[in-house]
């Protein structure tokens, strides 16, 4: 989508502190980090949201998932990381295209 800020990023049009890439997917860091290590791993194809996904979409969501342990271990995130995939506003997405956050690096909040 033109108006993307996230397939602007993938295509290269807007930089971004990349950590990662391939065919499938950029990773790089939040630029509002909610931790001591906070990035985005986003895939290159524009999918709105988790609730837009279907079978078609199975391989580059296990890529994804896959992704997350090295990514963490690279950052040094030995004692641990929180995923989090925000759908839609009623789960706190601001930015309409899929992407799953990699937090770690300090103390994170609960959710009690």
């Amino acid at each position: 989508m033109s108006d993307c800020l996230f397939c602007k990023i993938a295509a290269g049009e807007i930089p971004a502190d990349t950590v990662y890439e391939d065919d499938q997917v950029i990773v790089f860091k939040d630029i509002h980090p909610k931790a001591p290590v906070h990035l985005l791993i986003v895939p290159r194809e524009h999918i709105p949201s988790l609730k837009e996904m279907d079978a078609s979409h199975d391989a580059l969501m296990a890529h994804m998932m896959r992704l997350l342990p090295g990514l963490a271990q690279e950052q040094g995130l030995d004692n641990g990381f929180r995923t989090i995939i925000n759908t839609g506003p009623g789960g706190g997405q601001e930015i309409f295209h899929l992407h799953i956050h990699l937090l770690g690096g300090g103390r994170l909040p609960g959710f009690g």
